[in-house]
């Protein structure tokens, strides 16, 4: 620690000399004066801590040094110690405490008082200047963390944006191909054309399936994965996704069965979506590392109270296994086993870091026991509310009907991908709908001052002015008796945020990419009331 300055102001210097013989001492500087303006320069020139002030001075004295003193912020801070010779009566002590001062020392001086007293100021004085220390290095730390926090929060908007901007970016190619896989579809094919078309359905089926995985684990790492429970036929869930899956099955010629114990409730509270999204990336995973054997998928009931479950669904295969050594690997996000098991198998090494995760948001828990070269039984087990009502008889489903034509209707198309609009425009006019299609925002906008349209689909994200901005101005009036055109809005965009800024700004329904033909047929219908 640097030496602290102790300022002695007295005007005869034998008194001086005096003090500092007493005060010597390797950690403090002595600096003297015998004029009480020139102490007021050196207080204002040098840090000084403590100041031995005498009372009488013929200049100035010590009373009218202290209160200058104390006035001015810059040493208003000095410890003030008045020393005098004057009698120690009671009001003396008061004005010296009153104009500042800390202490007194009377002369003649002790100089084991003396040596005391300046001692525990000068421990004092250390104490603050640690504390002061502390403080700034605190006030450092405070400043790097609200940078650190602010440099996160930065960040995790960065993440968001690139997570809806690949979204819109790739996804948007693939609705394309799926859409125009499906008017393919609708041709004369031959058996090899047909065979060819399947192939691609199922190669950009998988490809989605891969992008769908890597936004979904963004999301939960962003927080921005919603649990919404709802009622669910738990029987009717788990049986469609065993039917689904033993497709795969028995092209892998591996037997896939379900079992359903009796004391399963049929109808509990849960999110259906992402318990299905579970038992998908389970049974998948499953069938993959199959490669002879069998399959089993398992719902049962551990444990029954009055209107609660605790349901298992485990998944039990005789594929490769895992070592005990890898298994808490797999739940890494893209990492599998081995790199082997990449190259053989495929994948992202996603899924069952997936299924980790929504389980944990689930409020359930994962567990998995497997065996090198055996194979592995993965579970899922949570307490769930059961809904009590008498079961509904299954009747068959009745064959899709053909989607209705909207004779007339004029729809204007804004939407910048070239692909996207053949896709669109072929749909809309094979249900005989007239279209009129613009590239960006701004041309929408100029569009629809010229003529009237039953509706407007509008793609989110365009060059020039985006749809959401479009949609805006279209709602706040910019185009006279335009206001309350019919909007869906096109999102490739997958975060809740999207969904939630299209409907702000305006947008009467929103529809993703890939969207489902009869999804977007449904959506006309009704804002058109057709």
């Amino acid at each position: 620690m640097n030496k602290i300055n102790l300022l002695i102001v007295d005007d005869k210097q034998e008194n001086i000399i005096a003090l500092e013989a007493l005060l010597n001492r390797n950690d403090i500087n002595i600096i003297t004066t015998t004029s009480p303006n020139d102490a007021l320069r050196i207080c204002w020139e040098k840090d000084i801590a403590i100041a031995l002030v005498d009372v009488q001075m013929p200049e100035m004295n010590g009373f009218e040094l202290v209160e200058i003193l104390k006035k001015n912020s810059r040493t208003q801070d000095i410890l003030i110690i008045f020393v005098t010779a004057i009698s120690t009566e009671t009001k003396y002590a008061i004005k010296g405490y009153t104009t500042g001062a800390v202490d007194y020392l009377y002369k003649p001086l002790d100089p084991y008082i003396t040596s005391a007293k300046v001692d525990a100021f000068i421990q004092l004085i250390k104490n603050q200047i640690e504390i002061k220390t502390k403080n700034l290095q605190l006030e450092k730390i405070q400043t790097d963390l609200i940078k650190a926090k602010e440099e996160a929060e930065q960040g995790k908007r960065a993440k968001e944006s690139f997570v809806a901007n690949m979204s819109h970016e790739i996804r948007t190619p693939i609705n394309g191909i799926i859409g125009l896989l499906h008017l393919l579809k609708q041709g004369q094919l031959t058996e090899n054309q047909s065979e060819i078309l399947n192939l691609l359905d199922i190669s950009s089926n998988s490809l989605l399936g891969v992008i769908n995985d890597i936004l979904d684990l963004s999301k939960i790492e962003a927080g921005k994965y919603t649990i919404s429970f709802v009622e669910t036929d738990i029987k009717d869930l788990a049986t469609q996704a065993f039917n689904l899956l033993n497709i795969k099955a028995l092209e892998k010629n591996i037997s896939l069965k379900l079992i359903m114990t009796d004391n399963v409730p049929r109808y509990i509270m849960a999110d259906s979506l992402r318990l299905n999204q579970i038992f998908m990336n389970l049974l998948s995973n499953a069938i993959k590392f199959t490669n002879e054997g069998e399959v089993t998928f398992k719902v049962e009931a551990l444990e029954a109270r009055p209107s609660t479950a605790l349901l298992k669904f485990s998944v039990t295969d005789t594929g490769i296994g895992i070592s005990q050594e890898n298994i808490q690997n797999i739940f890494h996000s893209f990492e599998q086993v081995e790199n082997m098991h990449t190259r053989t198998y495929g994948g992202t090494g996603l899924g069952l870091s997936i299924v980790k995760k929504l389980a944990e948001l689930k409020g359930g828990a994962l567990d998995v026991k497997s065996e090198l070269g055996k194979g592995s039984t993965f579970s899922f087990t949570k307490w769930y509310k059961v809904v009590e009502k008498e079961e509904e008889k299954i009747t068959p489903q009745e064959a899709p009907k053909e989607l209705s034509t909207f004779d007339g209707l004029k729809v204007l198309v804004a939407e910048d991908n070239a692909i996207n609009v053949f896709l669109i425009v072929k749909i809309l006019n094979g249900w005989k709908i007239q279209t009129t299609v613009v590239g960006d925002g701004a041309a929408a906008l100029e569009t629809l001052k010229k003529e009237d349209f039953d509706l407007v689909l509008m793609d989110t994200y365009m060059p020039v002015m985006d749809g959401l901005e479009a949609i805006q101005k279209i709602r706040e009036g910019h185009i006279p008796s335009k206001e309350k055109t019919p909007i869906i809005s096109f999102s490739a965009g997958v975060l809740e945020s999207d969904k939630e800024t299209a409907i702000k700004v305006g947008a009467n329904d929103i529809i993703g990419k890939p969207f489902k033909v009869d999804v977007l047929h449904e959506k006309i219908a009704r804002l058109t009331n057709r």
